[in-house]
């Protein structure tokens, strides 16, 4: 049983390494890691912000989980447009402007932080609901043909291992994200009491975002229905696995026989 499961370990690893070398496959993988690394993440100055009664709004962590609550919700919403409207669209095509539209929707924190909301007579507590729920919905519809793209990159035979390295480069581009951002805030001397810099860090993630978009060549121009990766592949796959299987068998029925 040992050497059965090293055996299907090794089938594995090596479907893995043959598909990601495909253009197909790797380069849609970059685009999605890129996109991810590239969004930094400036939370944890933009919460602290949020609770400081000097420089910020002074929100109760209370409220701020509140806020949060809502762009959760709100990100149902998103899913819901993504299935109902947008999931016959291009990869690319869709990408494009979820990407762009993320980028711009950052700019509302810029808008928060700067306190023009108060120029323009929006209360604090109602346009950071608004700036989040837009935010959450834009996330998600952009989150949502990653995940679809990211199914149609995975072989015939070893899907779900192939899944699962592809959401491993997914986090790995959130971990790159949290710490490009925690990088950036420590740069610009933002801290849980300085926040002077904040909007600087905050316009240079949204600058990011949109420059993601130079990367767009990376994602197939195709429909979200179509096949992505060489019929030949799957095939090569798909016979390993079987004639892997058959030689497993020989010995259980010789052990039979006896």
């Amino acid at each position: 049983m040992y050497m059965q499961g090293v055996d299907k370990l090794g089938v594995a690893i090596k479907g893995m390494y043959k598909t990601i070398q495909i253009p197909q496959v790797w380069k849609p993988s970059l685009y999605m890691y890129m996109s991810l690394a590239l969004s930094i993440s400036t939370h944890e100055g933009q919460f602290y912000w949020y609770t400081n009664p000097k420089a910020g709004p002074a929100f109760s962590q209370e409220l701020v989980g509140m806020i949060y609550a809502f762009g959760a919700m709100a990100s149902i919403v998103g899913v819901l447009i993504y299935h109902k409207v947008l999931k016959d669209y291009p990869f690319r095509s869709l990408l494009f402007f979820a990407q762009l539209l993320y980028g711009l929707s950052g700019m509302l924190d810029l808008v928060f932080i700067l306190r023009w909301n108060l120029a323009l007579g929006i209360p604090d507590y109602f346009f950071v609901v608004m700036e989040e729920c837009v935010s959450r919905i834009i996330s998600r519809i952009r989150w949502m043909p990653m995940m679809v793209l990211s199914s149609r990159l995975c072989p015939l035979g070893i899907e779900g291992t192939f899944f699962a390295l592809l959401m491993c480069i997914d986090s790995l581009g959130s971990v790159s994200s949290k710490w490009g951002g925690g990088m950036v805030l420590h740069v610009l001397h933002v801290t849980r009491t300085d926040f002077n810099n904040l909007w600087l860090a905050v316009l240079i993630r949204n600058v990011l975002r949109i420059a993601t978009l130079g990367l767009i060549f990376l994602v197939p121009n195709v429909d979200q229905s179509d096949l992505l990766i060489p019929t030949d592949v799957l095939t090569m796959t798909k016979t390993e696995s079987t004639e892997h299987d058959g030689l497993q068998l020989v010995p259980l029925k010789e052990k039979v026989e006896v």
